[in-house]
């Protein structure tokens, strides 16, 4: 197809750092489809080796290596085999991230050292051992780096603020290095989700609050989020995959340094709402107050 010649993915090797299960497994397939190799990264064993036999069943191959991104000798341990296991790197995704959610002042140092490892640190050190192996094809043959980060990270997100700081230091990363990488051919881009189902997003909640979740019908949860979303429905994991597929080709080769949110709208909408019996409008007013209060 000409599509898929234009995207000219097929025989590179992409590394996913966190791209066993959920998002990130769905990115991983989605660059496998395309004909490209994969070496991913997962703290979770079997979600890890579903997707290595997913992969595998396409006729790609796959390195798994188990191991967690809040380990600074898992994920050089895993650029080492990289570089053993494969002659090439041209794409890496760091998808891995996370977070529970709690008050600020109820947080330790011990869990903001950990937020802002599993949200950036480990992307500074995932893409200073990516480059050499980039290179070593060749200078000026290039590669595409994608990160993963959340809305959080451009609004003012009450209980998840380190977390949320720790995304938004990836903007200004991926800004820089878009600059300092330009002669050398290697892009950086980022994808920004908002609501996309996962059970990552379903840890972050309170307990109270995802217990809540759970109890609530399917048609009131599906009901909220057109409110809430202009399009009306949320961002599949494939959505972000998709958009992961573009930028890693030819297809996004003058695109560097942005930020794609992948959210029906929502980054748009910055806080407008559409209210039952009130429109759109960042409070809920008029009939809106009345469904929500009704005995006042």
């Amino acid at each position: 197809m000409m599509l898929d010649e234009k995207a000219n993915l097929g025989g590179k090797v992409a590394a996913l750092l966190g791209g066993g299960g959920g998002i990130g497994a769905a990115a991983t397939l989605g660059l496998a489809r395309m004909g490209v190799d994969i070496a991913v990264l997962d703290k979770d064993g079997a979600a890890l080796q579903a997707t290595k036999a997913e992969v595998e069943a396409m006729g790609r191959r796959c390195f798994a290596f188990e191991g967690d991104v809040l380990s600074t000798d898992d994920v050089r341990d895993f650029y080492a085999a990289i570089g053993t296991e494969f002659d090439r790197l041209d794409i890496v995704v760091n998808v891995a991230g996370g977070v529970n959610q709690r008050d600020f002042l109820t947080g330790t140092d011990e869990q903001d050292a950990e937020d802002i490892r599993r949200n950036f640190g480990y992307v500074i050190q995932s893409i200073r051992l990516a480059v050499p192996l980039i290179e070593r094809g060749g200078h000026g043959r290039g590669g595409s780096i994608i990160n993963f980060t959340t809305i959080e990270a451009y609004r003012g997100a009450a209980s998840f603020s380190v977390y949320a700081g720790a995304k938004a230091a990836n903007a200004n990363l991926r800004r820089a290095l878009a600059v300092e990488f330009g002669r050398r051919r290697i892009r950086i881009n980022e994808v920004t989700p908002d609501t996309t189902p996962s059970q990552g997003n379903a840890n972050a909640l309170l307990p109270e609050l995802a217990a809540t979740m759970v109890d609530t019908p399917p048609h009131v949860l599906e009901a909220a989020m057109a409110m809430y979303i202009p399009r009306g429905v949320s961002a599949t994991p494939d959505d972000l995959a998709d958009t992961v597929v573009f930028l890693a080709s030819d297809l996004s080769r003058a695109i560097t340094g942005v930020n794609i949110h992948v959210d029906g709208g929502t980054s748009a909408a910055m806080g407008f709402i559409n209210w039952p019996g009130g429109g759109y409008c960042p409070a809920p007013l008029g009939e809106a107050l009345k469904l929500l209060f009704p005995n006042n």
